[in-house]
């Protein structure tokens, strides 16, 4: 049965798109191969990895298994082809991808039957690339953050195994712009807090807000460097 937290983004879309940071450059850089590979976006939401790849001029699709978050996907680009879809069932052909990146969502996969169905749409040789962004926790403010919504995410191991290669890892420090709103948008845009009942997800929020008029290093700002660090990992189809 699938993890109910998995199913809750597409009731707060907007705020994900909102709320929700990029990833870095250099994550990219690292993921994707050279050439021109047709990437396809496993777990794409609303597309925050599908523009990043789409901005490098590469034919990228995008495929999630909620509608909500992949109507919010074809607002943002109505050019990148937006399909209903799963890691387990995937609706492309065989062969079609020459990359697969799977973002914030690799720990709600079933390996055991993802890995197979990632491997059937990749050229031989393909690769297989995992992303997420974490809260840097050495920062107080964000520390403090992480205290009342919960810390970084959980099962980020990146599980993979035949028919992929040897998993190679790396992570890349950042800091993302966000202004009050935006934070307030990316806490509720979190499964754990769309789940809440709705007084309890006030309270969460309202706790936020007491955390941003009252902490020096955001009392006064218009807006805040987030810490990220970004954990990648990366896999060639043998």
């Amino acid at each position: 049965m699938m993890d109910p937290r998995a199913g809750s983004f597409g009731t707060a879309a907007d705020a994900y798109e909102r709320g929700r940071p990029p990833y870095p450059g250099k994550a990219l850089d690292w993921l994707l191969p050279g050439g021109e590979p047709r990437v396809l976006d496993l777990g794409a939401g609303t597309g925050k990895l599908s523009r990043l790849v789409r901005e490098r001029g590469l034919d990228v699709t995008a495929v999630d298994p909620s509608e909500g978050m992949l109507a919010e996907l074809r607002r943002v680009l109505p050019d990148v082809p937006a399909l209903l879809g799963s890691a387990e069932s995937i609706p492309l052909p065989d062969r079609s991808a020459d990359v697969v990146l799977v973002a914030q969502a690799w720990h709600w996969v079933d390996t055991a039957r993802a890995l197979p169905e990632i491997a059937r749409v990749l050229t031989p040789g393909g690769r297989l690339g995992l992303i997420w962004n974490v809260r840097d926790e050495r920062s107080d403010w964000v520390r403090r953050l992480g205290t009342i919504i919960g810390s970084a995410e959980e099962g980020r191991e990146p599980r993979m195994g035949p028919p992929f290669g040897p998993v190679e890892t790396t992570e890349f420090e950042w800091a993302h712009t966000i202004a009050a709103d935006a934070l307030l948008d990316m806490v509720a845009s979190r499964s754990r807090i769309i789940l809440l009942p709705a007084d309890e997800r006030a309270a969460v929020l309202a706790q936020v807000r007491q955390l941003i008029a009252t902490h020096p290093e955001l009392l006064g700002r218009a807006s805040y460097e987030l810490p990220y660090v970004t954990e990648c990992a990366r896999a060639t189809l043998l």
